[in-house]
Protein backbone atom coordinates (compact mmCIF):
# COMPACT_ATOMS: atom_id res chain seq x y z
CA UNK A 1 0.00 0.00 0.00
CA UNK A 2 1.16 3.50 -0.61
CA UNK A 3 -0.35 7.31 -0.25
CA UNK A 4 0.52 10.20 -2.14
CA UNK A 5 -0.99 13.54 -1.64
CA UNK A 6 -0.07 16.91 -2.19
CA UNK A 7 -0.38 19.88 -0.04
CA UNK A 8 -3.31 20.98 -1.58
CA UNK A 9 -5.31 18.05 0.15
CA UNK A 10 -4.79 19.39 3.05
CA UNK A 11 -6.57 16.90 4.92
CA UNK A 12 -7.99 13.29 3.85
CA UNK A 13 -9.42 10.82 5.62
CA UNK A 14 -8.77 6.84 5.09
CA UNK A 15 -11.87 4.47 6.84
CA UNK A 16 -12.73 1.27 6.34
CA UNK A 17 -15.34 -1.72 6.94
CA UNK A 18 -13.84 -4.97 7.54
CA UNK A 19 -14.85 -8.40 9.37
CA UNK A 20 -12.06 -7.53 11.90
CA UNK A 21 -12.30 -3.80 11.59
CA UNK A 22 -8.16 -3.38 11.38
CA UNK A 23 -7.30 -2.70 7.64
CA UNK A 24 -6.95 0.49 8.20
CA UNK A 25 -5.10 1.10 11.52
CA UNK A 26 -2.59 -2.37 9.97
CA UNK A 27 -2.05 -0.18 6.78
CA UNK A 28 -1.11 2.69 8.87
CA UNK A 29 1.19 0.75 11.03
CA UNK A 30 3.12 -1.06 8.09
CA UNK A 31 3.54 2.46 6.48
CA UNK A 32 5.07 3.65 9.96
CA UNK A 33 6.26 1.38 12.31
CA UNK A 34 6.88 -2.45 10.93
CA UNK A 35 9.23 -3.26 8.31
CA UNK A 36 11.33 -0.69 6.29
CA UNK A 37 9.55 0.48 3.45
CA UNK A 38 10.60 2.44 0.30
CA UNK A 39 8.37 5.46 -0.61
CA UNK A 40 7.35 8.72 -0.98
CA UNK A 41 3.92 10.32 0.17
CA UNK A 42 3.47 12.99 -3.70
CA UNK A 43 1.51 13.59 -6.37
CA UNK A 44 2.69 14.17 -9.62
CA UNK A 45 0.54 15.59 -12.51
CA UNK A 46 -2.08 14.27 -10.29
CA UNK A 47 -1.57 10.80 -10.35
CA UNK A 48 -0.17 9.09 -7.10
CA UNK A 49 3.52 7.15 -7.83
CA UNK A 50 5.81 5.30 -6.05
CA UNK A 51 9.64 6.49 -5.39
CA UNK A 52 12.20 5.16 -4.39
CA UNK A 53 14.09 6.55 -1.46
CA UNK A 54 15.41 5.25 1.61
CA UNK A 55 13.73 3.87 4.47
CA UNK A 56 15.63 7.10 6.52
CA UNK A 57 14.38 9.84 4.63
CA UNK A 58 11.01 8.47 4.66
CA UNK A 59 10.71 8.39 8.20
CA UNK A 60 12.12 11.71 8.36
CA UNK A 61 9.03 13.00 6.73
CA UNK A 62 6.40 11.05 8.88
CA UNK A 63 5.10 11.82 11.60
CA UNK A 64 2.52 9.02 13.23
CA UNK A 65 0.11 9.29 16.01
CA UNK A 66 -0.92 5.37 16.26
CA UNK A 67 -4.66 4.66 17.48
CA UNK A 68 -3.39 3.09 20.85
CA UNK A 69 -1.05 6.34 21.69
CA UNK A 70 1.92 4.80 23.56
CA UNK A 71 3.17 7.08 26.07
CA UNK A 72 5.30 6.69 29.36
CA UNK A 73 3.15 7.68 31.74
CA UNK A 74 6.34 8.27 34.54
CA UNK A 75 8.36 10.92 32.70
CA UNK A 76 7.46 14.78 32.41
CA UNK A 77 5.68 16.02 29.37
CA UNK A 78 9.03 18.24 28.28
CA UNK A 79 11.16 15.10 29.27
CA UNK A 80 9.05 12.53 27.15
CA UNK A 81 9.45 15.27 23.96
CA UNK A 82 13.03 16.25 24.81
CA UNK A 83 13.57 12.55 24.31
CA UNK A 84 11.82 11.90 20.90
CA UNK A 85 13.64 14.96 19.92
CA UNK A 86 16.71 12.98 20.44
CA UNK A 87 15.84 9.75 18.96
CA UNK A 88 15.16 11.81 15.55
CA UNK A 89 19.06 13.43 16.37
CA UNK A 90 17.91 17.05 15.71
CA UNK A 91 20.33 19.76 15.46
CA UNK A 92 18.20 22.21 17.65
CA UNK A 93 16.33 19.52 19.93
CA UNK A 94 15.04 22.11 22.77
CA UNK A 95 14.22 24.97 20.22
CA UNK A 96 12.08 21.94 18.48
CA UNK A 97 10.57 21.08 21.50
CA UNK A 98 9.49 24.57 23.05
CA UNK A 99 7.74 25.13 19.30
CA UNK A 100 6.15 21.96 19.60
CA UNK A 101 4.48 22.48 22.70
CA UNK A 102 3.35 25.66 21.70
CA UNK A 103 2.36 24.31 18.41
CA UNK A 104 -0.07 22.03 20.14
CA UNK A 105 -1.18 23.60 23.26
CA UNK A 106 0.72 22.35 26.65
CA UNK A 107 2.20 25.63 27.50
CA UNK A 108 0.42 24.94 30.88
CA UNK A 109 1.17 21.43 31.27
CA UNK A 110 4.44 21.16 29.95
CA UNK A 111 6.01 20.68 33.82
CA UNK A 112 3.60 17.91 34.87
CA UNK A 113 3.90 14.72 34.68
CA UNK A 114 2.07 12.28 31.12
CA UNK A 115 -0.01 10.35 33.78
CA UNK A 116 -1.41 13.07 35.45
CA UNK A 117 -2.92 14.58 32.30
CA UNK A 118 -6.43 14.16 31.06
CA UNK A 119 -7.21 11.94 27.86
CA UNK A 120 -7.20 14.94 25.45
CA UNK A 121 -3.77 16.45 26.93
CA UNK A 122 -2.21 12.84 26.26
CA UNK A 123 -3.44 13.17 22.94
CA UNK A 124 -1.92 16.23 22.33
CA UNK A 125 1.20 15.19 23.71
CA UNK A 126 0.86 11.93 21.42
CA UNK A 127 0.36 14.58 18.39
CA UNK A 128 3.38 16.58 19.98
CA UNK A 129 5.62 13.83 19.55
CA UNK A 130 4.71 13.15 16.10
CA UNK A 131 5.15 16.49 15.08
CA UNK A 132 8.29 17.66 16.40
CA UNK A 133 10.57 16.58 14.16
CA UNK A 134 8.64 18.79 11.81
CA UNK A 135 7.27 16.14 9.08
CA UNK A 136 6.17 16.78 5.59
CA UNK A 137 3.11 14.80 6.36
CA UNK A 138 1.43 13.86 9.21
CA UNK A 139 -0.70 10.79 10.01
CA UNK A 140 -3.19 10.07 12.10
CA UNK A 141 -5.14 7.40 13.65
CA UNK A 142 -8.40 7.43 15.32
CA UNK A 143 -6.76 10.77 17.15
CA UNK A 144 -10.47 11.78 18.86
CA UNK A 145 -11.46 7.98 19.75
CA UNK A 146 -11.78 8.15 23.77
CA UNK A 147 -12.35 11.69 23.67
CA UNK A 148 -15.67 13.67 25.56
CA UNK A 149 -16.43 16.44 23.58
CA UNK A 150 -14.94 19.53 24.64
CA UNK A 151 -11.45 17.33 24.03
CA UNK A 152 -12.75 16.12 20.49
CA UNK A 153 -13.34 20.20 19.21
CA UNK A 154 -10.33 21.21 20.67
CA UNK A 155 -8.22 18.19 19.10
CA UNK A 156 -10.22 19.33 16.11
CA UNK A 157 -8.97 22.90 15.97
CA UNK A 158 -5.10 22.06 16.52
CA UNK A 159 -5.38 19.15 13.93
CA UNK A 160 -7.07 21.82 11.62
CA UNK A 161 -4.50 24.43 12.35
CA UNK A 162 -1.76 22.18 11.03
CA UNK A 163 -3.42 21.42 7.57
CA UNK A 164 -2.79 24.99 6.83
CA UNK A 165 1.46 23.51 5.98
CA UNK A 166 1.36 20.14 6.65
CA UNK A 167 -0.39 17.24 4.20
CA UNK A 168 -2.28 15.07 6.81
CA UNK A 169 -3.83 11.64 6.56
CA UNK A 170 -6.44 11.15 8.93
CA UNK A 171 -8.11 7.71 9.73
CA UNK A 172 -11.19 7.41 11.53
CA UNK A 173 -14.48 5.78 12.25
CA UNK A 174 -16.13 8.64 13.41
CA UNK A 175 -17.83 9.88 9.96
CA UNK A 176 -19.10 13.70 12.07
CA UNK A 177 -15.26 14.14 13.01
CA UNK A 178 -14.28 12.91 8.74
CA UNK A 179 -16.70 15.84 7.53
CA UNK A 180 -16.01 18.36 9.74
CA UNK A 181 -11.84 18.22 9.15
CA UNK A 182 -11.67 15.90 5.95
CA UNK A 183 -11.57 17.65 1.98
CA UNK A 184 -11.02 14.10 0.78
CA UNK A 185 -12.14 10.96 1.26
CA UNK A 186 -10.86 6.98 0.65
CA UNK A 187 -12.89 4.25 1.79
CA UNK A 188 -11.52 0.74 2.01
CA UNK A 189 -14.12 -2.18 1.83
CA UNK A 190 -12.67 -5.47 3.27
CA UNK A 191 -9.35 -4.67 1.78
CA UNK A 192 -10.49 -2.99 -1.67
CA UNK A 193 -10.86 1.13 -2.38
CA UNK A 194 -14.25 1.54 -3.10
CA UNK A 195 -14.55 5.69 -3.00
CA UNK A 196 -11.40 7.73 -3.41
CA UNK A 197 -12.72 11.13 -4.07
CA UNK A 198 -13.00 14.86 -2.73
CA UNK A 199 -15.68 15.05 -0.31
CA UNK A 200 -17.73 17.37 -2.12
CA UNK A 201 -17.95 15.56 -5.30
CA UNK A 202 -18.82 12.01 -2.93
CA UNK A 203 -21.52 13.83 -1.61
CA UNK A 204 -22.80 15.12 -5.21
CA UNK A 205 -22.21 11.46 -6.46
CA UNK A 206 -23.45 9.58 -4.07
CA UNK A 207 -27.26 9.69 -4.89
CA UNK A 208 -29.17 11.53 -7.91
CA UNK A 209 -31.21 12.80 -5.34
CA UNK A 210 -30.20 15.63 -3.98
CA UNK A 211 -32.07 18.60 -1.89
CA UNK A 212 -32.18 22.47 -1.02
CA UNK A 213 -32.89 23.72 1.88
CA UNK A 214 -34.57 27.24 1.25
CA UNK A 215 -36.23 29.64 3.96
CA UNK A 216 -39.00 32.14 2.71
CA UNK A 217 -39.99 35.93 4.92
CA UNK A 218 -43.57 33.96 5.23
CA UNK A 219 -44.79 30.68 4.93
CA UNK A 220 -45.62 29.73 0.78
CA UNK A 221 -48.06 27.53 -0.43
CA UNK A 222 -46.62 24.13 -0.70
CA UNK A 223 -48.37 23.70 -3.91
CA UNK A 224 -46.15 26.67 -6.03
CA UNK A 225 -42.94 24.54 -4.88
CA UNK A 226 -44.49 21.23 -5.88
CA UNK A 227 -45.29 22.52 -9.47
CA UNK A 228 -41.51 23.52 -9.71
CA UNK A 229 -39.79 21.50 -12.92
CA UNK A 230 -37.69 18.83 -11.15
CA UNK A 231 -38.81 18.76 -7.49
CA UNK A 232 -39.86 15.40 -6.31
CA UNK A 233 -41.05 16.49 -2.97
CA UNK A 234 -41.10 19.43 -0.40
CA UNK A 235 -41.58 18.89 3.27
CA UNK A 236 -41.84 22.04 5.73
CA UNK A 237 -39.53 22.09 8.60
CA UNK A 238 -41.05 24.87 10.77
CA UNK A 239 -42.86 28.33 9.26
CA UNK A 240 -41.31 29.42 6.30
CA UNK A 241 -39.02 26.64 6.06
CA UNK A 242 -38.46 24.01 3.57
CA UNK A 243 -36.67 20.97 2.45
CA UNK A 244 -37.15 20.37 -1.33
CA UNK A 245 -35.61 16.88 -2.95
CA UNK A 246 -35.10 17.46 -6.60
CA UNK A 247 -32.72 15.78 -9.88
CA UNK A 248 -31.42 19.34 -10.45
CA UNK A 249 -30.81 21.64 -7.79
CA UNK A 250 -29.05 24.43 -10.01
CA UNK A 251 -32.09 24.82 -12.17
CA UNK A 252 -34.66 24.27 -9.29
CA UNK A 253 -32.50 26.78 -7.40
CA UNK A 254 -33.15 29.45 -10.43
CA UNK A 255 -36.84 28.68 -10.40
CA UNK A 256 -37.40 29.05 -6.78
CA UNK A 257 -35.60 32.85 -7.12
CA UNK A 258 -38.32 33.31 -10.25
CA UNK A 259 -41.02 32.05 -8.20
CA UNK A 260 -39.97 34.61 -4.98
CA UNK A 261 -40.15 37.42 -7.77
CA UNK A 262 -43.72 36.46 -8.86
CA UNK A 263 -45.06 36.03 -5.80
CA UNK A 264 -43.11 38.68 -3.84
CA UNK A 265 -42.05 36.39 -1.73
CA UNK A 266 -38.22 37.02 0.24
CA UNK A 267 -35.98 34.31 0.13
CA UNK A 268 -34.02 34.73 3.50
CA UNK A 269 -31.67 31.76 2.57
CA UNK A 270 -31.16 29.08 -0.31
CA UNK A 271 -28.60 26.52 0.45
CA UNK A 272 -27.55 22.74 -1.13
CA UNK A 273 -27.71 20.02 1.28
CA UNK A 274 -25.18 17.02 0.87
CA UNK A 275 -25.88 13.62 1.45
CA UNK A 276 -24.68 12.69 5.09
CA UNK A 277 -21.74 11.33 4.90
CA UNK A 278 -23.02 7.78 6.94
CA UNK A 279 -25.35 7.10 4.33
CA UNK A 280 -22.34 7.35 1.28
CA UNK A 281 -20.92 4.99 3.74
CA UNK A 282 -23.43 2.62 4.34
CA UNK A 283 -24.37 2.74 0.50
CA UNK A 284 -20.77 2.09 -0.78
CA UNK A 285 -19.88 -0.77 1.93
CA UNK A 286 -23.20 -2.98 2.67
Amino acid sequence: WSFRFSKSFRLKTLFEKNENGGSASLILHNVTLNRPVAFSIELKEGIPQLCSISNKETRKRIGYLPEANPLYHDMYVREYLQFIASVHQLKHAGDAVENVIRTVGLQREAHKKIGQLSKGYKQRVGLAAALVHNPDVLILDEPTSGLDPNQIIEIREVIRSLSHNKTILFSSHILQEVEALCNRVVIINRGSIVANELLSDLQKMASGEQALLVVFNRPVDMALLQSIPNVQEVSTLRDGAYQIHCSEQESVKKDILRLSIANNLDIVSLQNQADSLENIFKSLTS
